[in-house]
């Protein structure tokens, strides 16, 4: 694409999202001035792999999911598909703490929708009556009301309250930190209020998306979904910098302010007073800082921005010999229900998922403490976090000994919560910022958590600056 003259584009955050958005407009206007800044030391927003003493440790995300393409096609179009690999066909499943004891999640029980029956009629998760409760899913009328419904007001309502409490729960807390009590399902999880609609059951609408049904004991989630990279996600993100023409990418500069001029060109002013002119800017930072960001340019879509909340989590990574673990290693991780009231959200054996992560004889687990039901434990001092995450793997997994490593990941604030009513706040956000010419914003606040979709919301946003910026 060429344009006229040759413009400028400031693009404000240099997160997964914020490098994508620079990547994209590169990659479709060479002849574009592409300028990312970033506030912090380092790009890559909460992505950032560690290597010590001969270990690979993920100190967020350490994977993405497949079925949408937008993360692994840009892994192939910037010379990385060599690179990616999928989880391990081994230990494939999921578990779950239930009185105080680790058991497997049904097979084919993915997230809240039961394929397989008999798996949920065995298992030691529901009680008798659960398990009636469970099979009544089958007569359950669709919801009558067209209304956004809270995540956990659906589960309870189609699989009962047991199956939300024991399973449901702790499988959406894993990758939402959240509250399901307030988490929106129109926003989180769409596609099981589809399944409703369509077919009026969630067991039948499992049953009819696994005919035949697959013979597999995976549970929780489709876990040969997962792909990552063979020398962690910190490498998707040198890749997109390595992309950039030299001087593009500016760290340790922060953004004080954002307006337009007279002549409607956009105004970017830094901690530092230096001012940058710009003909259009993608502000890629999350909502609270967006909102600080254009307070000046629009207070009403500043105040929507207020509106979404974020929850905290912290990651303690630990390494134990495979001996002095009494719990057969079966399954990729665990996660534990808000009822059983532990101190954790969930623990994953990271060298169990992907090879390369440790040597064979030992195991790096990463603990999860935190969220949004939490938020207090998330900001305890690191003795006490390692404190918490040796205790609860010693009486899980008992995990024996010292830790060969510990090393401690925080986010503060870092996941935005999908509330009630979520879906219609982002579009009136949107309809907002649409009102100004060349302006876009992108990131995990809006259309999905995950690093698929913030790098799809990336994208969409410098397709939109391009767009504005050609009839400009």
């Amino acid at each position: 694409m060429n344009l006229s003259a040759r413009k400028r584009v400031i693009v404000i955050g240099a997160g997964i999202t914020g490098l994508a958005a620079a990547h994209r407009m590169r990659e479709l206007a060479g002849d574009v001035d592409v300028t990312v800044l970033e506030a912090g030391p380092r790009a890559g927003g909460v992505l950032e792999t560690v290597r010590r003493d001969g270990y690979l440790i993920e100190h967020s995300a350490d994977n993405f999911i497949t079925n949408v393409p937008w993360a692994i096609d840009l892994c192939r179009r910037i010379g990385l598909g060599d690179e990616l690999i999928s989880t391990s066909t081994e230990q494939r499943g999921a578990l779950v703490v239930h009185r105080g004891k680790i058991e497997r999640v049904p097979a084919g029980f993915m997230l809240m929708a039961p394929a397989r029956l008999w798996p949920m009629l065995t298992t030691p998760l529901l009680s008798p009556l659960g398990k009636l409760r469970l099979l009544a899913e089958w007569f359950i009328p669709r919801r009558k009301s067209a209304g956004d419904e809270t995540l956990a007001a659906f589960a309870r309502r189609r699989l009962g309250r047991e199956v939300f409490e024991n399973i449901v729960q702790p499988l959406v807390g894993g990758i939402y930190t959240a509250d399901p009590e307030k988490l929106s399902l129109a926003a989180t999880l769409p596609r099981f209020l589809e399944m409703e609609r369509k077919h009026g059951s969630l067991i039948r609408a499992a049953r009819a998306a696994e005919n035949p049904p697959t013979q597999g004991a995976e549970s929780g989630v489709r876990y040969g979904l997962f792909y990552t990279l063979r020398d962690g996600l910190t490498s998707l993100v040198e890749r997109l910098v390595e992309k950039l023409p030299p001087g593009s990418l500016r760290l340790n500069a922060p953004v004080q302010s954002l307006r337009r001029d007279v002549t409607n060109a956009w105004q970017v002013t830094l901690a530092s007073g230096e001012l940058l002119a710009a003909d259009a800017v993608i502000v890629a930072v999350g909502a609270p800082q967006a909102a600080r960001l254009i307070g000046d340019v629009d207070e009403t879509a500043a105040k929507l921005l207020g509106q979404i909340e974020y929850a905290g989590t912290s990651i303690v990574s630990l390494v134990y010999r495979r001996s002095e673990i009494t719990r057969p290693l079966d399954a990729f991780g665990f996660v534990v229900p808000a009822v059983e009231k532990r101190r954790i959200l969930a623990g994953s054996f990271s060298s169990l998922k992907f090879a390369g992560r440790a040597p064979e004889d030992q195991v790096l687990v990463r603990v999860f403490i935190g969220g949004a039901l939490q938020r207090e434990l998330a900001e305890l001092p690191d003795d006490e976090l390692r404190r918490i995450a040796t205790e609860e793997l010693r009486d899980l997994i008992g995990a024996r000994g010292e830790p060969l490593l510990v090393d401690i990941a925080r986010w503060p604030a870092s996941m935005p919560q999908y509330h009630l009513g979520h879906t219609a706040l982002v579009a009136a956000i949107e309809a907002a910022a649409a009102r100004h010419r060349g302006l876009a914003l992108g990131g995990s606040a809006y259309h999905g958590v995950g690093i698929p979709h913030c790098i799809h919301s990336g994208e969409q946003a410098a397709e939109r600056m391009l767009a504005a910026l050609r009839t400009t």
